[in-house]
């Protein structure tokens, strides 16, 4: 039995991979109350060859040889006839013993009521139970006339310093939307301390950091390549951390949907610094409940696809893809994806980007074509369907050379001298609605590279809004002060 029992191991099937596990309704968020059904699967035949030797089978369990669960053990892309052949060269009784682990493996996995739990229980009449996301009414707070607050006492500000509380981009703070519309603010920076939707340790220190940090690659200056200065362009504003139940995602992915969007109805782009990936989901939610579901375009940057699906969580950061896509907030013609690399999806994966019209972008692509042909062909695809863009970087998107300090790290990816003028590209020539920087782990940077190349790309994306706001929208523009110094008639050779 026992090597039997190896063989099954050694061929079972990751049950997201072919969607066997079907998942319930996500989130109180959205009101969703539909299943997400696993995609059909073909019939299974039992060879004649090998009918004689099932004999020794009851009926329930000749019956599961040919229903949808087999695929758990059967993994593609040999599928029910590998396993098929495999069995043929087994006695009646060891194919006997080997179905009927199958068999125990499957009830084990499916879900039974009365056995597991549908949902975590709660204790809802603890007088805390809202405590954490519970606001301050206005009346509760020293009287204030609405607008930004600056928080340093010092006419230079705490610039290149070490002084000074910590604020992204050592911005004036805000706390509501009426700071917002009374200071005309144009971004809102705004913490999503979120981790439990990763497995991965310290993503929820990455917006303290990205604010300590900020001196690393500090956003005071003109950006060289278009020698415009976001700071003196916008009035950025660091709009405090959303609030998160450290004990459960599924109650944390509301307040965040909630923040994002009333930055929005402020008429302030949200940027969203996290905080694990699952936080895409909420942040894309909350934009569309501005803008209107299918109204909004998603350049995605990422080693992975992120559309896993049919997970025991619905929320997680392997699936904020699929959630954005099935729950209609973002059609698939308008979702693009950069940078995939990791071992996955397999290729029902890709046939479900390519059924829902999704475009993306893999590494292998780049290697193919080389960089700029594939940048040039996602900045035009970026506003083909939509006039409306949220951009989600995943810092994973980078070589782990540029990014150490995330979980989920992958060779081969972009280089800085890559990522950098797509966002900055996308910031600037398209509209950007919101953006979000996540999977950034402090307690995994022990050189501080990330935290600095973090924050250089938070500040390539600020500098594209500001070049737009300023009117500077035509394509690849560089300033010709820093791109040539046009004194070759001193003598050598023209560039």
């Amino acid at each position: 039995m026992s090597r039997h029992l190896c063989l099954l191991a050694a061929s079972m099937l990751s049950f997201s991979s072919l969607g066997m596990v079907q998942a319930a309704p996500v989130s109180a968020a959205d009101g969703a109350t539909d299943v997400d059904k696993p995609p059909p699967l073909p019939k299974i035949v039992i060879p004649d060859v090998l009918k004689p030797r099932l004999t020794a089978l009851s009926d329930e369990q000749k019956a599961f040889l040919t229903s949808p669960a087999l695929y758990m053990f059967a993994r593609p892309p040999g599928g029910p006839a590998q396993l098929f052949a495999k069995l043929e060269k087994e006695t009646p009784e060891e194919i006997s013993a080997y179905v009927s682990a199958m068999v125990s493996v499957a009830e084990q996995v499916d879900f039974k009521p009365g056995r597991d739990p549908a949902s975590i229980p709660l204790d809802t009449k603890s007088p805390s139970f809202n405590a954490w996301n519970a606001r301050i009414p206005q009346q509760l707070n020293p009287k204030r006339e609405p607008g930004p607050i600056q928080i340093t006492r010092y006419i230079g500000g705490e610039y290149g310093s070490f002084s000074g509380i910590p604020t992204f981009a050592y911005a004036p703070i805000a706390l509501t939307p009426e700071d917002l519309k009374a200071g005309k603010v144009d971004v809102a920076i705004v913490g999503a301390p979120l981790n439990m939707g990763s497995g991965f340790r310290d993503a929820q220190h990455g917006p303290m950091d990205m604010r300590t940090s900020r001196g690393a690659q500090g956003p005071w200056g003109p950006d060289m390549y278009t020698m415009v200065d976001p700071i003196e362009e916008l009035k950025i504003v660091d709009y405090g951390d959303v609030a998160i139940d450290n004990l459960s995602t599924e109650r944390s992915i509301d307040e965040v949907r909630r923040t994002v969007a009333e930055i929005a109805r402020a008429g302030s782009i949200p940027v969203v610094v996290g905080g694990d990936h699952s936080l895409e989901y909420p942040d894309v939610a909350g934009i569309t409940d501005v803008y209107g579901k299918g109204k909004v375009g998603v350049v995605h940057f990422d080693s992975h696809y992120d559309a896993w699906h049919n997970e025991p969580h619905l929320i997680d950061h392997g699936q904020p893809v699929y959630r954005v896509i099935h729950e209609g907030h973002v059609q698939g013609k308008n979702y693009i994806q950069v940078g995939l690399r990791s071992r996955g999806p397999e290729e029902a994966g890709f046939k479900w980007m390519r059924d829902n019209n999704m475009r993306y972008h893999t590494m292998v692509e780049v290697e193919k074509r080389g960089w700029n042909a594939v940048m040039e062909r996602a900045l035009a695809e970026a506003s083909q369907n939509t006039d409306k863009l949220w951009i989600s970087f995943d810092i994973d998107a980078l070589d782990p050379a540029f990014t150490p300090g995330t979980g989920t790290p992958v060779p081969g990816g972009l280089t800085l001298r890559e990522a950098q003028p797509i966002l900055r590209r996308l910031c600037a020539e398209k509209n950007v609605v919101g953006f979000d920087i996540v999977e950034y782990a402090p307690y995994l940077d022990t050189s501080y590279k990330t935290a600095l190349n973090a924050n250089f790309l938070l500040n390539a994306c600020l500098t594209g809004i500001a070049m737009r706001k300023k009117g500077i929208t035509q394509k690849n523009y560089l300033s010709p002060l820093t791109v040539d110094h046009q004194r070759d008639h001193l003598g050598g050779t023209s560039k």
